[in-house]
């Protein structure tokens, strides 16, 4: 078997209309503005994830350890807090395109220190959440579109990265 990691080349966005059947999120139960808190307490959970001694272990080839998925967790809040920025500041942005898998190689996930991860993923959770926060009422409705076409409004943004971070702490609960 190889250890190399099959690239996730799905498209997401359904998870907007209806709930995740691999981990449960049920977009219909979130509301936006709940997002900035659900993003800081899983934030502190990945801080607790990412000081157990196992965190470099994948739990079966092809699969990414605890820290690889602190890595990518860290990058998507990075991610997010730069579209969010660009959609209230830009009218109708289209973001770059960010490969995942590419980022997880080329930053050499798995050699990070999980210590230092932990730091930088608690910094970028609390820089999206405080921007969220300041969403002024009018902005939840600004548009921005991904490189595949994709739209999103701040608010379905933030449902779409809450499911992101969700999934991923489903993905490492056995690890």
């Amino acid at each position: 078997m190889s250890d190399a990691i099959i690239p996730d080349d799905k498209d997401w966005t359904w998870v907007l209309a209806r709930a995740c059947p691999e981990c449960g999120f049920d977009p219909a139960t979130v509301r936006a503005a709940d997002v900035p808190g659900r993003i800081r307490r899983d934030a502190a959970a990945w801080v607790t994830r990412l000081a157990q001694p196992d965190v470099r272990v994948r739990p079966q080839p092809g699969v990414w350890s605890t820290l690889e998925y602190g890595c990518h967790i860290r990058d998507v809040h990075r991610i997010f807090d730069h579209r969010v920025q660009l959609m209230l500041t830009e009218d109708d942005p289209r973001f770059p395109n960010w490969d995942q898998d590419d980022t997880a190689v080329a930053e050499d996930y798995s050699s990070q220190d999980p210590a230092v991860v932990a730091g930088e993923l608690s910094d970028a959770a609390t820089t999206v959440a405080d921007r969220y926060d300041r969403v002024p009422a009018g902005g939840w409705a600004r548009r921005g579109l991904r490189s595949n076409g994709s739209e999103f409004t701040v608010a379905t943004i933030a449902v779409y990265h809450l499911h992101d971070i969700v999934h991923h702490a489903w993905d490492v609960r056995t690890v």
